[in-house]
């Protein structure tokens, strides 16, 4: 059992943050010469990334779990017993 639900935007967000890092990161290690400018569009593009991620992410479980919904009420009843409990 998973400990939280997979966010697949803040993976690609990270990605991108960590991708601009070792890119500043080999800068100072003086293996490449990167721009300060380079990162802006680097890391704006990697946020909208993520944030379109997010949206698909959020509509699929959301028409999943109206789905899901649906199904529950066609079901037989939680109790045939004649107890009250609830499933």
């Amino acid at each position: 059992m998973l400990r939280h639900e997979f966010k697949p935007g803040k993976l690609v967000a990270g990605l991108a943050v960590t991708g601009a890092a070792t890119v500043f990161a080999g800068d100072a290690g003086g293996w490449w010469d990167a721009p300060w400018y380079v990162m802006v569009p680097f890391i704006c593009g990697g946020l909208f990334l993520a944030s379109a991620v997010s949206m698909a992410d959020y509509s699929i479980r959301r028409r999943l779990s109206a789905r899901a919904a649906s199904r529950e009420n066609t079901e037989a009843p939680a109790s045939t017993s004649g107890s009250q409990a609830m499933r």
